[in-house]
């Protein structure tokens, strides 16, 4: 399901950021030379339509929600980049992984050896590490700008609301969050390499209005355990109610 209005958004990002579209498009570029092997996206929609869904981001709240991730063994599960690390040394395998790797690149591809669908993100910080994409079994490119050739564009900006766009995108039933913080304080998992703490705060400011844009549009079957406007609270207690409804 494309998600009209996306173009707008793109350019609110590229002028509040100061990013370049045509650095955003050399890295698609580059991803999709990497990427010689056509994935179907159909592997993601088997995973993902009409299912309930599990979107983890990496906010401080992700570490309490684990063992709920653990109880819910056969619930499609769509993770952040560094929530993969949280996971597996949890015994938990991720279904797929979003990702624009900045994550622990070990852990990515132990994801993608236990089965993981890993939905690589090409944007023009990141050209340098797209090559870890040829190491992935199953691996789907994304970009902000025009789709092309093996490089979709299911929308959304971060690595936590691109996993809720991409359940959106693919029709899932219900898609439940967990460690969707959106607060001032940044987890532990979200990102191993040194940042500015000031610019990543506003990155997640900005993925949390675009996934309040997102319901705006259709808020049906989106809840959280954290508070998005759009998004139904939900308390651990009734989730069990949630799922089987």
């Amino acid at each position: 399901m494309k998600v009209r209005g996306w173009e707008k958004k793109y350019v609110e990002i590229l002028k509040e950021f100061n990013f370049s579209r045509k650095e955003d498009m050399k890295s698609a570029r580059v991803l999709n030379s990497i990427l010689k092997r056509r994935i179907p996206v159909k592997k993601l929609e088997e995973k993902i339509r009409d299912q309930t869904v599990f979107v983890v981001g990496a906010g401080p709240s992700l570490v309490s929600s684990i063992s709920i991730l653990k109880k819910y063994k056969n619930i499609t599960k769509i993770v952040a980049d560094g929530v993969t690390r949280a996971l597996i040394e949890n015994k938990i395998i991720p279904d797929v992984v979003v990702t624009d790797l900045d994550g622990d690149p070990e852990f990515l591809k132990k994801a993608s050896k236990n089965g993981a669908i890993m939905v690589v993100h090409s944007h023009g910080d990141n050209i340098e590490k797209l090559h870890l994409a040829a190491e992935f079994r199953t691996c789907i490119g994304t970009t902000e700008v025009r789709p092309f050739g093996n490089i979709h564009n299911f929308g959304g900006f971060t690595d936590g609301d691109r996993c809720v766009f991409l359940a959106r995108y693919f029709k899932a039933k219900k898609i439940i969050l967990f460690g969707m913080d959106f607060g001032p304080k940044i987890g532990r998992y979200s990102k191993i390499t040194v940042y500015d703490r000031r610019t990543k705060l506003r990155k997640l400011q900005h993925g949390k209005k675009l996934l309040e844009w997102l319901a705006s549009k259709d808020s049906s079957g989106l809840y959280t355990t954290k508070p998005i406007k759009g998004f139904t609270r939900i308390r651990a207690a009734n989730l069990e109610k949630i799922i089987s409804n």
